[in-house]
């Protein structure tokens, strides 16, 4: 007697290949082909800075791809990877554009974005020695050197990589905090959000903040506030480089009274950090190294993929309060047998070898490299402020520190400023930044293109000026 047969089902799909191990470049090629046509794509499509249309037409159609995002049955790898990524490159803010100048939000480098997929494709977990062998070793040495530069007269520098000035900044405080306990933070008007969150999540006091109404600190209010505050622990919070101004403290004078009060100091130069690469411009940060730390990035002035940042300390023991134990990841015994301990360089337990990428573009560029780029983007800000000065309806809010330029149509009101950066958006024709300054709305270029061009600049000029004029006639912008 013959036995019924089992209906046969579909069968079985192939496991999806690898992108490490000695097949993963293999498997990885023809799908970066289609990547690279995807974001081709998605890049022409677009046409422009960012899509026109604004938060809702975008919104659509990145909602109408094709395909639920989790389907019974997947559609394939180089289906998905098509459509998904021209739908995202069609409906993208590309700081690669010259007219997308609105954050520090910087294009990157094809070298860095190219290291940043091998790193990927390895996968080391920086937090275990045995999960990242050499990159371990990379980020050790990577962190000495900039921390070096940033304090070349120390003799131990050392610094950890973070995820950007925000956790830099809070690392900072929080090392404060198990030095002296519950410090009195003391930052300025123009300091960046972070700090006053990182005060939040803490438990710190409430920062006392010092008036800038010239952008920078207030050197007699500085001092005022450090006298009165005498009896507490406390932390000096300084900018190099604000967000909405591009403007650097004065370093030296506030580690001066620092050093008069007997307070500790910390300078937030995520922006302005990467100064330091260019013999043009470095002076500016003058006295950086007097901090106690220091919030340096890369993904702003370095042109790297987010994130690249790190917090720099003039001696390795100032980090000593981050080491943690975990018995499965740095046991007592694998140390003592010389296996590195990671755990206590971050908060963080899985993190990526963002170290990679640094040091990639650090070794192609060199010093000079890096520096022809920063000053080659500083003079474009310049540039755009000689056009703003000699134009008869624009107003220039001051020279650029660093690339960071504020402006606004003559006479208009914050309405209108803020009218305007919202119909270049809609239209998809511009992205530029609104900042507060001198009691007024200004419009910001944050410049981080070392490709932008004269002829993008004075486009950008005529951009703001037709939607200014086209308000002025009672014309509804679109």
């Amino acid at each position: 007697m013959s036995t019924p047969a089992h209906p046969k089902g579909p069968p079985p799909m192939p496991t999806p290949p690898l992108a490490g191990g000695t097949a993963g470049p293999a498997a990885l090629r023809p799908l970066l082909d289609t990547v690279l046509d995807a974001l081709q794509q998605g890049a022409d499509r677009r046409g422009g800075p960012l899509p026109a249309g604004g938060p809702h037409t975008t919104t659509a159609r990145m909602r109408t791809t094709g395909h639920p995002l989790i389907p019974h049955t997947g559609v394939g790898a180089e289906h998905a990877l098509r459509t998904l990524v021209t739908a995202l490159a069609e409906g993208a803010a590309d700081p690669a554009h010259p007219h997308c100048a609105a954050h520090l939000h910087t294009p990157p480098l094809a070298l860095a974005a190219a290291a940043d997929l091998a790193a990927s494709a390895l996968n080391p977990s920086m937090d275990s020695w045995d999960q990242a062998p050499a990159a371990s070793t990379l980020e050790t040495d990577l962190t000495a050197a900039l921390a070096a530069e940033i304090y070349p007269h120390a003799t131990t520098p050392d610094a950890v990589i973070t995820t950007g000035g925000t956790e830099a900044n809070q690392l900072a405080l929080l090392l404060a905090r198990e030095r002296h306990g519950p410090v009195q933070t003391i930052r300025g008007a123009n300091a960046h959000h972070s700090i006053h969150r990182a005060t939040w999540l803490l438990g710190l006091p409430e920062p006392t903040v010092i008036p800038a109404p010239t952008g920078v600190i207030d050197l007699t209010a500085l001092d005022e506030t450090l006298t009165r505050l005498h009896h507490h622990p406390l932390l000096v919070t300084a900018t190099a480089g604000t967000t909405d101004t591009g403007q650097i403290d004065p370093i030296d004078a506030i580690a001066d009274l620092c050093t008069t009060h007997g307070a500790e100091l910390h300078i937030d130069a995520a922006y302005g950090g990467p100064l330091l690469f260019s013999p043009t411009h470095r002076g500016t940060l003058h006295g950086l190294d007097r901090a106690h730390s220091v919030t340096f990035d890369l993904h702003k002035l370095g042109w790297q993929p987010a994130s690249a940042s790190l917090l720099a300390v003039p001696d390795h023991h100032h980090l000593d309060p981050l080491h943690h134990h975990a018995p499965y990841l740095n046991a007592d015994d694998d140390t003592e047998a010389g296996l590195p301990d990671l755990l206590g360089r971050s908060l963080r337990t899985t993190r990526r070898p963002d170290a990679l990428k640094i040091a990639v573009t650090l070794q192609a560029l060199g010093r000079t490299g890096l520096a022809d780029l920063i000053d080659r983007t500083i003079a474009t800000a310049h540039h755009l402020a000689d056009l703003i000065t000699t134009h008869p309806t624009l107003d220039l809010y001051d020279r650029p520190t660093i690339s960071t330029v504020l402006f606004r149509p003559t006479g208009a009101s914050d309405h209108t400023v803020a009218t305007i950066r919202r119909t270049l958006l809609n239209r998809g024709h511009a992205v530029l930044g609104r900042a507060e300054a001198q009691g007024r709305r200004w419009l910001k270029a944050t410049l981080l293109n070392p490709h932008t061009t004269p002829d993008d600049l004075h486009t950008l000029i005529d951009l703001v000026t037709t939607v200014t004029d086209a308000l002025a006639e009672g014309s509804t912008p679109r």
